[in-house]
């Protein structure tokens, strides 16, 4: 999938996008019912998801200052340890209230793991090389990134509970975002593969289901990220 188009790449997600709806949206829980999973989760998890989120940040911050192999490959890995977390303990043992039927979870709980292993067999290739740009992309970058990390300060705002504040590491949505920002900064080696799977969770479904049904308004970043990255993505296609 390396040598697909944006265009072979925003059809796929498209297909993708129709047969999970297919699945998931005939028994979407209501917006109350999906907070308290995701408070329940967040419980369940303590303190795990700060521990997840001070680390990516101390990584993130360590790339964009001294780029490197080091660098580099801890970022692999630990996008591999938050993708592999969040298909188990988030999409198989937390979220299988998220609907009367299981298969949508055990879909992108499979998509996940299967993220959490390109991440991690790209510590062997190398293909994948992040670095800050220069020029407007970088302010772009580190105002994206600075969105994403602001992710649980955003739900303080909008008023969730302690528990029940989305952020990057072991949460799907801001973990999404924040890997698709260490995608774009990779551009152009970056894995296909990975690329199709995260901007199938970022844009199709954000404005009409997480947005729009449930009220996470926080995914406003993961949607903006994923505008930004597929623009990107042209981009850097065509000049190949």
């Amino acid at each position: 999938m390396d040598g697909l188009d944006p265009r072979s790449t925003l059809l796929i997600n498209s297909l993708l996008y129709n047969q999970l709806y297919s699945i998931y949206g005939e028994h979407m829980v209501t917006r109350e019912e999906f907070w308290q999973i995701i408070f329940n989760y967040g419980l369940r998890i303590l303190p795990f998801q700060y521990i997840f989120y001070l680390t990516a940040l101390f990584l993130v911050l360590w790339i964009l200052i001294k780029p490197g192999r080091l660098q580099n490959n801890l970022c692999r890995i630990f996008l591999s340890m938050c993708f592999a977390w969040n298909a188990v303990f988030f999409y198989v043992l937390s979220a299988g209230g998220l609907s009367g039927n299981s298969s949508a979870n055990i879909v992108f709980a499979a998509l996940f793991i299967l993220v959490a292993a390109l991440f991690l067999l790209d510590v062997f290739k190398q293909k994948m090389e992040f670095s800050l740009p220069t020029g407007r992309q970088q302010t772009s970058v580190l105002i994206l990134g600075a969105l994403i990390f602001c992710y649980p300060l955003f739900g303080f705002i909008l008023g969730h509970p302690f528990a029940g504040l989305i952020m990057p590491g072991t949460f799907p949505c801001p973990t999404t975002a924040l890997a698709l920002l260490m995608l774009t900064i990779s551009l152009p080696r970056v894995d296909m593969v990975i690329f199709c799977i995260l901007l199938l969770c970022a844009i199709p479904f954000t404005p009409f289901i997480q947005i729009a049904r449930y009220g996470v308004y926080e995914d406003v970043i993961l949607l903006s990220t994923g505008i930004y990255s597929l623009v990107l993505l042209i981009r850097a296609r065509r000049s190949l």
